[in-house]
């Protein structure tokens, strides 16, 4: 997703004096929140979810402008792991369930808040592939202010015709279809049918196979998905759309390129979507090639700044660099590059191809693409302007609550998980001091849990393996911590004397100085260590600002 709007209501704030903050006493934000048994119905993996696996959708549905609603029906195909005989799907109100059938029986279900319990008239038997119509219908709540906030968007292009949009992640797909509103599962395909009025066409996610045309002018738009996909970066985008489209010679072939956009901004788009191929080139040099070649690579104008809906990323940043006039570094870089572009399409690999399991790891997604924007500038322009952009960034973070959320009950982490977790990420790369290293092990990364549902532990453990080293407490420092460790030192009879403070007990991160000139690598502990016979000179020490940490001179003890 783009940025939280907790971050981009800091943008413009004053720096903050970073060294003073970290000197001052540690004190930790509250997080008590309270949860409701519709947080667990949605956020957990429930009974009811857990004895049948997601294989296919087709996802049919009627988009009607004039009276903002939505009538449809999803075909849930599944494979059964467990004898059963209730499943639950997803859908909020006022959209609401009309019939289940199987088989052209009708099946009874019963409501629970968001969730809907169907049920089977006896236990399924485990190794079969069943499926279940699912007809529903109403009027899905309206986004008021999209993608941050979840639902549809209904509104008039400068022609007077309509363009409708769907956003809805943190919300829930199930804002406005019914579904298996959980990430750990995923269908490993899908087909979207979606049938719209006269001179408008829809774009969604893969390749379009066909369009049929209605009596009354109307269109149905049949989009097929190839991969794996997550429910919440499922898309419908209905507008009077023109079409250009290039080739992008990337590592696995011939990949298409398709823009959609409104007619008034043609020549607009073709000339800022530029950044397309050059984004292709700088990731698949970092992550490996893109995830998603067999459904191509699309920008779709909307209404909204934009998302990372799968192979159909969504753009609205006004055919401008930065973002919305902003440059979220605060150091001019963000401007050399139009940032949905580059940020959205990062989550192609990590979102859409690694898939966090669990919202409370939510990082995962967010840190790394965050991170992509530094490296697509270290591509480009070099890695001073990289880590000159990512330190710039450290001005959003807030230190509030930790960046994991809490598990099974569709709680978040902390907006920080964009640029802490970039900032992290970009001080794992000094640990690592091997470029070439560094880009191997996110390249392996992007292999080995390529279309794969993750959690934070599995990352951890991978990066650990990868790097030659525990990471367990630099993870726990960064993730699940809000503070920043402080590297105190004194000079003490020609002694360098020096320390982390500020940070959990068996913190232990190697870091790299400059004193007097002369570089070093020193590996501090939360006990005091010492760096001998460094001389009576003048003891300019200096912290490779590289380094998401913070320094204290102590001077003479």
């Amino acid at each position: 997703m783009i940025l939280h709007k907790k971050i981009l209501s800091n943008l413009n704030l004053s720096k903050l004096s970073f060294f003073v903050f970290c000197s001052l006493p540690f004190i930790v934000s509250s997080q008590n929140p309270t949860f409701s048994r519709q947080d667990t119905l949605r956020g957990s993996i429930t009974e009811e979810r857990a004895w049948w696996d997601l294989t296919f959708y087709h996802l049919d549905i009627s988009v009607h402008p004039s009276d903002s609603s939505l009538l449809g029906v999803n075909t849930v195909q599944f494979k059964v792991i467990d004898e059963h005989q209730v499943m639950q799907l997803d859908l909020q109100p006022p959209m609401k369930i009309e019939k289940v059938e199987q088989n052209g029986l009708n099946l009874t279900f019963k409501k629970d808040g968001n969730a809907w319990f169907i049920h089977f008239p006896e236990k399924l038997k485990p190794g079969n592939i069943d499926e279940v119509q699912v007809y529903f219908s109403g009027h899905p709540k309206v986004s008021t202010r999209p993608p941050w906030v979840g639902g549809l968007t209904w509104k008039k292009g400068k022609s007077g015709k309509d363009i409708v949009t769907t956003t809805c992640q943190g919300d829930g797909a199930s804002l406005w279809w019914p579904c298996k509103d959980h990430m750990y599962d995923e269908p490993d395909s899908m087909l979207i049918s979606v049938t719209v009025p006269k001179g408008l066409m829809d774009v969604s996610n893969g390749r379009l196979r066909g369009t049929d045309e209605h009596t009354d002018g109307s269109k149905t738009f049949h989009w097929f998905v190839s991969n794996p996909i997550s429910n919440y970066v499922i898309n419908l985008n209905i507008a009077d759309y023109v079409q250009f489209s290039e080739i992008y010679k990337g590592e696995n072939g011939n990949l298409d390129c398709d823009y959609y956009v409104y007619p008034e901004n043609l020549e607009k788009a073709k000339r800022q979507f530029k950044d397309v191929p050059r984004m292709l080139e700088a990731f698949e040099h970092w992550f490996g090639p893109y995830p998603f070649y067999e459904d191509g690579f699309k920008l779709v104008e909307v209404p909204y700044p934009g998302m990372e809906h799968q192979s159909s990323v969504t753009y609205g940043n006004g055919y401008e660099n930065g973002f919305g006039g902003m440059d979220v570094s605060n150091t001019g870089l963000g401007f050399k590059f139009d940032f949905i572009i580059i940020h959205e399409s990062g989550h192609e690999w990590f979102a859409n191809s690694i898939t966090y399991k669990d919202v409370a790891d939510m990082w995962v997604h967010e840190g790394f693409t965050a991170y992509s924007e530094n490296l697509f500038l270290d591509y480009h322009y070099g890695k001073e302007a990289s880590a000159e952009y990512v330190i710039g960034t450290r001005e959003n973070i807030k230190n509030d609550r930790p960046i994991i959320g809490i598990y099974d009950v569709n709680y978040e982490g902390s907006s920080d998980m964009y640029y802490k977790g970039a900032n992290m990420l970009h001080t794992l790369r000094q640990i690592v001091n091997d470029d070439e290293k560094w880009r191997q092990i996110l390249r392996d990364l992007n292999k080995k849990f390529f279309h794969k549902i993750v959690t934070t532990q599995q990352i951890e453990d991978f990066l650990s393996k990868q790097c030659g080293r525990n990471l367990e407490p630099f993870f726990t420092q960064y993730l699940r911590d809000v503070r920043i460790p402080v590297f105190e030192y004194f000079f003490k009879d020609g002694n360098l004397k020096y320390r982390w403070n500020n940070c959990i007990p068996n913190f232990d991160m190697p870091v790299k100085i400059t004193l007097d000139g002369k570089e070093h690598w020193l590996e501090p502990r939360s006990y005091w260590s010492e760096l001998p016979a460094v001389g009576e000179s003048l003891h300019n020490l200096i912290v490779d600002r590289n380094f998401y940490v913070a320094v204290f001179n102590l001077k003479e003890r």
